[in-house]
């Protein structure tokens, strides 16, 4: 069985495509798809801090706190 790898976990500049949104919690889920982050969607890491990350999504630079990160998977 793989490890799934969360964008918290990834490398910082590399460009990784978005494998799942892992939650339940179906507000996180709308607001991360109103971002453009789903499944088949390039996302990349440009920045992380002790609490957040900064990511490029859809030309867009958006800071995603932990909670949020964990619940991206990437592959």
């Amino acid at each position: 069985m793989e490890d799934k790898m969360t964008l918290l976990e990834a490398e910082l500049g590399k460009t990784y495509t978005v494998k799942e949104i892992a939650t339940d919690d179906e507000d996180m889920n709308a607001f991360l798809f109103r971002l453009g982050c789903y499944s088949g969607e390039p996302i990349t890491l440009v920045s992380k801090k002790k609490k957040s990350c900064v990511a490029v999504i859809k030309d867009g630079r958006y800071n995603l706190d932990n909670l949020l990160s964990e619940a991206i998977v990437v592959e």
